[in-house]
């Protein structure tokens, strides 16, 4: 990897959900570990896989892998931040104030703010306070999915800002004592991201149009931010070994057209290529061969067709569960799972079949990252619309809300601290959890199909309900009817229907696993799995594609087996489904029995 000959202190991976951007984190730790430098690898995500991918057990803390020596990896867990916040803000008071004035506190330091900037916080420590390192060489950041990223990297500018313009001591955080003492390292935070002497910036993207998109925008909007040293790995390249094979041609021409149209800003970026892998990365073993020539690649080695007695070859396609969905006639269905696992395509196809069948649906998404728009908008269909949840215009319409509503009895100086407070970067979480609120009763008569953002980011937004209620409730005494329901509606089986979407891979499917876990807790029952771009269905002889036909058949025996009520498997398209058509083909492919 060429970004390793002169590697700088600071290394940071990321991209669209789903494209590697653990195992290419992972493969550069263990690889510059293997030098004998001293490594400490973070993760940001919400949902991290690193314990997965190395094979051992991580905490809040820099724990070593025995395996490897010279490795350390973290994960940074927003959660435990946020309890130890509330706890230094308020523990203080304890048997000082009333027990009444300490439960305001508590409640006035435990919505998605204090999350996030908690977890921000450690984040800063780590990059902006060189003595929480200098015992490491390097420093690697595993981020989280493309839009949680660009929104931490935002924030220490967001956060410093608002902490030099506010005047009134408090926030939605409450007071801001407890931040000021970390402003500075919120500065040099800033001041690390922009040093190109210090930091690079790994931008990880698959071979796909919809990946180059998403790894276009991250990057102009990190340059936009002053992070201005960055490469481009391009993960998962596929080369065919067998001319016959129908398959492998296809999937090798869809990767050779997307490397043909990469957008010039991308193309003139230093540029690693890696080589499709015949299974998943997991395991120092794998990772020490990334990048390596011919490691990961397609190998020579003869395989046997995939002949295992296995539930896939039992499995109906996605068609299978849509007149059930139909059912109804009306009511919300959410597309969850991790980033890059075909939620959007997923949401699309289920939103083409309802109508087709008559229904009047609107299909709509809370990803920041949004990619409807480049699967059907050109097309036209009766009973369909489609839209987005905009997070700059939620947070334009709510701010004039609250202002035109709680601000018209105030005099000039509360409407403007009301004013100061909406300026806080916590408004747009609000917003968008109001507008997601909105989507979700509109399926009281018609269907909404929602494709929500990557797994961490959904499970913070449905956990927000009350925090919300809390934070509206300090700007506003308004809450609306739909924000009053939407826990109620979320939970009712006969109104939502969670489709967990996967692929049938290690990390996708654990991953998928602990959202179902989250969603159970949160008493959301899913309606169904749909495991997607399957190899399982279709015939194939490149001896790659059959390694990975076969590395498939544990991931799907076990969504069958462990995890699911109902399970769609998906074949890999030869054609990316794109359009109307392409996705009623999605709906009406299902997998053969036999």
């Amino acid at each position: 990897m060429q970004f390793l000959e002169t590697p700088t202190r600071n290394l940071f991976f990321t991209g669209k959900g789903g494209v590697g951007k653990t195992s290419m984190a992972c493969a550069t730790a263990v690889q510059l570990a293997d030098r004998g430098l001293r490594v400490l690898l973070v993760s940001t995500d919400p949902a991290s896989n690193l314990d997965e991918v190395l094979g051992t057990a991580l905490a809040s803390h820099p724990t070593e892998v025995e395996s490897v020596p010279n490795l350390f990896a973290m994960n940074i867990d927003p959660e435990e931040a946020a309890r130890e916040y509330r706890e230094r803000m308020v523990g203080p008071y304890r048997g000082v104030l009333p027990d009444a004035a300490v439960a305001s506190m508590e409640e006035q330091f435990s919505g998605s703010c204090t999350l996030e900037i908690t977890a921000f916080d450690e984040f800063a420590k780590l990059l902006g306070d060189q003595n929480a390192t200098s015992s490491f060489d390097h420093v690697i950041f595993d981020t989280a999915p493309t839009g949680h990223t660009l929104r931490l990297l935002t924030l220490p500018s967001a956060w410093s800002g608002f902490m030099d313009d506010n005047t009134s001591g408090t926030s939605c955080l409450g007071p801001l004592a407890g931040l000021q003492a970390q402003q500075a390292i919120y500065k040099k935070t800033v001041s690390a991201l922009g040093d190109a002497e210090v930091t690079t910036l790994v931008l990880v993207t698959r071979p796909e149009p919809s990946a180059f998109r998403e790894a276009q925008r991250a990057s102009e909007e990190l340059q936009s931010l002053g992070v201005q040293n960055q490469h481009l790995i391009v993960n998962g390249v596929f080369q065919s070994q067998t001319p016959t094979d129908a398959i492998a041609v296809a999937m090798q021409r869809r990767g050779d057209e997307a490397l043909a149209a990469i957008p010039q800003s991308l193309g003139e970026l230093p540029r690693t290529t890696i080589k499709l892998a015949n299974a998943g990365l997991m395991g120092i073993d794998s990772l020490r061969q990334v990048g390596q020539p011919e490691a990961v690649g397609s190998d020579q080695e003869a395989v046997s067709p995939v002949s295992l007695v296995s539930s896939a070859s039992m499995t109906d396609g996605l068609g299978a569960l849509i007149d059930e969905l139909a059912a109804p006639g009306h009511g919300v269905i959410l597309a969850m799972g991790k980033g890059g696992v075909g939620k959007t395509t997923v949401a699309a196809a289920v939103a083409v079949a309802l109508a087709d069948r008559g229904h009047q649906v609107h299909l709509s998404t809370t990803d920041p990252a949004a990619h409807l728009a480049a699967t059907i908008a050109a097309d036209e269909l009766p009973g369909l619309t489609v839209g987005r949840i905009d997070p700059a215009q939620e947070t334009a319409d709510y701010r004039d809300e609250v202002l035109e509503t709680a601000g018209a009895d105030l005099d000039a100086e509360g409407l403007a601290l009301l004013d100061e407070d909406l300026r806080s970067p916590c408004t747009e979480e609000i917003a968008v959890f109001r507008a997601f609120a909105k989507a979700v009763s509109e399926g009281t008569n018609r269907f909404v199909v929602l494709d929500t953002a990557p797994t961490g980011h959904t499970i913070l937004l449905l956990d927000s309900a009350l925090a919300y209620h809390r934070e509206v409730s300090r700007q506003t005494n308004q809450i609306s009817e739909s924000v009053e329901n939407l826990l109620p509606r979320l939970r009712d089986p006969d109104f939502t229907r969670v489709l967990v979407v996967t692929l049938p891979e290690a990390t996708p499917v654990h991953e998928a696993a602990k959202l179902q876990e989250d969603l159970r807790r949160a008493e959301i029952e899913p309606f169904a799995w749909a495991i997607n771009q399957s190899l399982n269905p279709l015939e194939v002889t490149d001896p790659a594609l059959r390694h990975r036909q076969q590395h498939e058949l544990q991931f799907i025996d076990e969504v069958k087996s462990k995890l699911a009520k109902r399970v769609a498997l998906i074949p890999w398209q030869v054609d990316p489904p794109t359009g109307l058509e392409g996705l009623r083909d999605l709906i009406g492919r299902e997998a053969p029995v036999g």
